[in-house]
């Protein structure tokens, strides 16, 4: 029975065409004389838009997802890595993009097109790995940034120092790479438009403290990717504004994600893309999901406000600050990439649990759903840890098993049996008026 009024997002459409556009202009940028890179999601990817507005990426992982929805073509991936010697517990993203890359082709069904070169950072247990090997197969230039300098709790000047060292020195081999001038200009203006994007997210985020949620999280899988793909980008950060603005009208007119919502829950990591309508499933239950750390803080940044509740990080620009120079901008951008949230749980899982208690506690999340996902052995490191800290703090938590981007690993109807014993915990029944 529905509760509160509920209608389509207006900007849904346009989310969309931007993503097509993007994975479009990666294919063609040499028709006009572009340059291209592959990196992670994780890339400090407003360094190579210093070398003109001509410059288009493909990050690996939200490839892999959008590979994962094509049953068909990611099992291909899937089973060319796998001929080449990979075994399954790898990321399954990586997986799928080594797998696109021996058959030569690219998720629109044309050759894989291949980038100038390749550009990572070095946190996650696969990634320098991922674009090692991706660079060997294309015989393409590679350069990877280490970020690994510990939590942000902890940062010196000494720490801080050494990341933005490297990608200084990161700007001289793309030089060199490329034969292309660099552009400090459009570097600084790159590194606004990411502080931009990342702290406008997380204000979209904090608006589903709201109830009714005007978002539910598998809606904002389809907007939180675009900063995935090119958060440093003016037309990510102008999305996310309008974005941004009409979310905060649906929580001015009362407007609902779920219109039947009477629980909230939250989930964890990467969901398998494949299987969705597990989302769909909780609304017949009356339950929204209001997100996660993993779709808040993957590309979303953070701060502790004044009053003690956790909100979208002030920007440099917005305290007055000023940025000239090619140094300043790189100080400030790498300060900025070390504080994301999502970084932290690599050297502590209690970090993690913290955050995650804290987005419990402001969101009015009732219930916590654990993905133990195989496909990801970086953001499920701990993950136990992660679930004894929150049943001890009482909060009602349930895991069930799977993987991102690897069909072959999940049980939809053991989920759904899992889902059907938590929401009984919960002391839900099934609307099935709208099942």
């Amino acid at each position: 029975m529905s509760i509160y009024k509920t209608e389509p997002l207006k900007c849904w459409k346009k989310a969309k065409q931007l993503r097509e556009q993007y994975y479009i202009n990666f294919a063609r940028c040499k028709e006009t004389g572009g340059i291209r890179w592959s990196g992670s999601a994780w890339a400090l990817d407003a360094i190579p838009a210093g070398l003109g507005s001509d410059v288009y990426s493909l990050t690996g992982e939200p490839y892999g997802a959008a590979v994962a929805l094509d049953k068909k073509f990611n099992q291909e991936c899937q089973n060319a890595a796998e001929s080449a010697g990979f075994a399954r517990d790898l990321c399954a993203y990586m997986r799928t993009y080594w797998g696109s890359l021996y058959l030569n082709k690219y998720l629109d069904g044309s050759p894989f097109p291949k980038p100038d070169f390749n550009f990572q950072t070095q946190i996650c247990c696969s990634h320098a790995k991922w674009y090692q090997h991706a660079s060997k197969i294309e015989n393409t230039p590679v350069r990877f940034i280490d970020v690994s300098v510990g939590p942000y709790k902890d940062l010196t000047e000494e720490r801080l120092m050494y990341v933005t060292n490297q990608g200084l020195e990161s700007i001289e081999w793309m030089e060199k790479v490329t034969g292309r001038k660099y552009n400090d200009e459009l570097f600084i203006e790159a590194v606004k438009n990411e502080m931009r994007s990342t702290s406008l997210w997380a204000e979209i985020c904090t608006l589903n403290k709201a109830k009714p949620a005007p978002l539910d999280e598998k809606t904002m899988y389809s907007l939180y990717v675009l900063a995935t793909l090119s958060k440093s980008s003016k037309w990510c950060a102008d999305f996310y504004e309008e974005c941004r603005d009409e979310v905060k009208d649906r929580v001015a007119r009362g407007i609902a994600a779920v219109p039947n919502e009477r629980c909230r829950v939250m989930s964890d990591t990467q969901p398998p893309w494949a299987f969705l309508k597990v989302f769909r499933y909780l609304e017949e239950y009356g339950a929204v999901s209001i997100g996660s750390l993993y779709t808040f803080g993957l590309e979303g940044i953070w701060e502790t406000k004044p009053d003690g509740s956790w909100g979208p990080r002030t920007t440099p620009m917005q305290q007055g600050i000023e940025i000239t120079t090619r140094e300043q901008a790189m100080k400030l951008y790498c300060d900025w990439n070390l504080s994301k949230p999502q970084w932290q749980h690599f050297y502590d899982p209690q970090l993690k649990t913290e955050m995650m208690k804290t987005i419990v506690k402001e969101w009015g999340v009732d219930g916590v759903m654990l993905h133990l996902n195989r496909g990801c052995e970086g953001l499920s490191l701990g993950i136990m840890e992660n679930r004894l800290g929150l049943a001890a703090a009482g909060i009602p938590v349930m895991t069930y098993e799977g993987n991102m981007g690897d069909e072959r690993e999940f049980d939809l109807g053991r989920t759904q049996n899992r889902v059907d014993s938590f929401m009984e915990t919960l002391n839900l029944k099934r609307d099935f008026v709208n099942a």
